[in-house]
């Protein structure tokens, strides 16, 4: 396993549509997904998309138990999911304030689909199918923008929300000179 280069947003690798994963079950799969898991928790995050590590395939993963960056947020369950679709459910949009490994230092509301179901296969090929809602719902929704070529800054609507983390939450912020 081996923890990758996040790419940073300005890299047109990130821009790009993704590939379908056309084979599952293989060791470079697995080994890929290792290594995404490993690099997200290296960088404290609640998911990672292949393309952010410079590989053009439709995967994704994310949750964790807690999260430092978002101390607030409720558990999301450990996933893979490759090969996503997202439908929207009832519940309406909300607004929410949104980080990724890829934009770092920065934050900003987004307004995603609160409640939403995702399809797709695990690593074995095998189908997922879950409803989602909340902030497990805005994780699938920011996670799978990347496989389209979409950064969260690109669905900022109120730049007067939008800033660097260290200023909007100065108590997420390490290197702040808060105790």
């Amino acid at each position: 396993m081996a923890v990758h280069e996040i790419l940073k947003m300005g890299d047109p690798r990130l821009l790009r549509v993704a590939k379908p994963v056309a084979e599952f079950g293989t060791p470079a799969l697995k080994a890929l997904i290792a290594d995404m898991f490993e690099t997200m928790a290296a960088a404290n995050g609640a998911g990672l998309a292949a393309p952010q590590i410079g590989v053009d395939l439709r995967l994704v993963i994310f949750g964790y138990s807690k999260n430092p960056r978002y101390p607030e947020a409720p558990p999301v369950p450990p996933t893979v999911l490759i090969n996503p679709v997202i439908e929207v459910l009832d519940g309406g949009r909300t607004e929410g304030w949104e980080g990724c490994l890829s934009v770092p230092g920065l934050r900003g509301v987004v307004e995603r689909d609160e409640r939403i179901r995702y399809t797709g296969f695990d690593a074995d090929g095998h189908p997922i199918d879950r409803i989602a809602d909340g902030f497990h719902a805005r994780v699938v929704q920011h996670e799978c923008d990347h496989l389209d070529g979409i950064l969260y800054p690109m669905r900022v609507t109120d730049f007067t929300r939008f800033g660097f983390t260290s200023v909007l939450f100065p108590e997420l912020d390490p290197n702040s000179d808060d105790d």
